[in-house]
């Protein structure tokens, strides 16, 4: 596949989110949601309608001259038909998540207030409709649509901008084109190696870019507001014991901030936090002690061998790893226990995933099943959104390493990742082998 059969494949997949987003979420409403022929005829009219919508009145990026209202109209029309489903059934906020793909579309006088209103509705949803708002539940969804501003907002900018800043650099590398093609004729064989090569250089770097983005987004975003929508419905449980209550609230307050401090540190293309401040065996033992607090399984973290440094881009690798492993423990798996081992050897650092849930049947589930402990279409990281399983190899094969699954249904699951044992310095760093910590 060559590169604009890449870019093809990125604006298709760009444009066929909303339509993927909104059948999930009729499907959903239809599985789960009321079943009265009225609210099965409302929800499949109204999904129609945002389909049409889509597909009548859509605008391609960048908008062309002429057809800026047209734009406008079609956002605020998207926006109309995403408050209108998600009034219908919070199921709709798989659908109302790609209302901030289209903010772009807008004028940048008015990126900020469609953000607020898709902040809004995405809050509705994580409340579990409009009929949750009442009493205390008020706060907790205010709370909830400023950190979906301040995390969603400041992703959704920073990628519109990146991209135009990449178009912007594509204008000027298409005139520095042309001009090559002007000096062909004396020397035509130099000037078009340098075209090809300036070309495949804009376009590798365009999509290294999207891709990290889109990873950062996954590993930040969206594994932190499930957490605090976890930790805020455990909340709402514990309404006669105030201090389980206000412990649940204090951990989704934590993921909060730890989740807008990961994707400022994913903009600024930085090493996540944990990483930042201790070597990978201590950042993955704190992950474990923070991931057990707020999943209440029990965790247990071994290393074997002699720890050494890692270069950053196989430790962010392992790293991320053990994280999506973990929070897909906890959103599939339905285990009492997990475990991490970290291993040393000569020739590979291997990271193990271990649980003893309900386990899946990796040949029923397709070669790239989702999630460790549950069964989904093959990439599809049980949240509609290409990222899981498929990730985690994606981003292993990039430094050299690999992934491999073991589960059966009833047995738990086990992922292996395994990467070269690249030393950062010649002199290894000593450490204790066999270490364990029992959470």
């Amino acid at each position: 596949m060559n590169a604009d059969d890449a870019t093809e494949r990125r604006r298709q997949l760009h444009n066929n989110l909303p339509y993927m987003g909104l059948a999930v979420s009729l499907i959903a409403t239809l599985v789960l949601g009321a079943h009265t022929a009225a609210a099965l005829a409302l929800a499949c009219g109204l999904s129609l309608a945002a389909a049409l919508w889509l597909r009548l009145m859509g605008v391609t990026f960048p908008v062309p001259a002429g057809r800026e209202r047209r734009a406008v109209v079609f956002v605020a029309g998207i926006l109309v038909l995403i408050g209108a489903l998600v009034a219908l059934n919070p199921l709709y906020g798989f659908f109302g998540f790609t209302g901030y793909l289209q903010v772009a579309l807008l004028p940048r006088a008015l990126w900020l207030p469609a953000v607020a209103v898709n902040s809004a509705l995405m809050a509705t949803t994580q409340v579990g409709g409009v009929g949750n708002l009442h009493g205390g539940v008020v706060t907790v969804y205010a709370g909830l649509v400023l950190i979906n501003m301040l995390v969603a907002g400041v992703i959704t900018f920073q990628s519109i901008e990146e991209d135009l800043r990449s178009r912007q650099r594509a204008r000027n590398i298409e005139e520095l084109a042309q001009a090559n093609r002007r000096l062909r004729e004396t020397m035509e064989e130099n000037a078009g190696l340098h075209a090809q090569l300036v070309v495949q250089a804009r376009e590798a770097g365009v999509l290294d870019e999207r891709q990290r983005m889109a990873g950062e987004i996954h590993d930040t975003i969206a594994q932190g507001l499930t957490g605090i929508v976890t930790q805020l419905e455990a909340a709402e449980r514990f309404d006669a014991d105030p201090e389980r209550r206000a412990r649940h609230r204090d951990l989704a307050a934590r993921l909060a901030r730890e989740s807008l401090t990961e994707a400022r540190r994913s903009v600024q293309a930085l090493r996540p936090g944990p990483l930042a401040e201790a070597h990978l065996p201590e950042a993955i033992g704190d992950l474990a002690d923070r991931w057990s607090q707020t999943s209440g399984v029990r965790v247990r973290v071994e290393v074997t061998g002699t720890p050494v440094p890692l270069p950053p881009a196989l430790e962010v690798v392992l790293f991320r790893t053990a994280q999506e492993g973990l929070a897909n423990i906890a959103k599939h798996a339905a285990a009492s226990r997990a475990g991490l081992t970290l291993s040393y050897t000569h020739e590979v650092v291997v990271l193990d995933v271990l649980d003893d849930g309900s386990g899946f049947d990796p040949r029923r589930a397709g070669a790239a099943p989702d999630s460790v402990g549950g069964t989904a279409a093959a990439g599809s990281a049980g949240e509609g959104n290409g990222y899981g399983l498929t990730a985690m190899r994606q981003r292993l094969r990039q430094v050299g390493g690999a992934l491999e699954i073991e589960s059966g249904p009833g047995d738990g699951t086990a992922i292996s990742a395994s990467v070269p044992a690249v030393r950062r310095a010649p002199e290894p760093v000593a450490g204790p082998a066999g270490v364990e910590n029992a959470v």
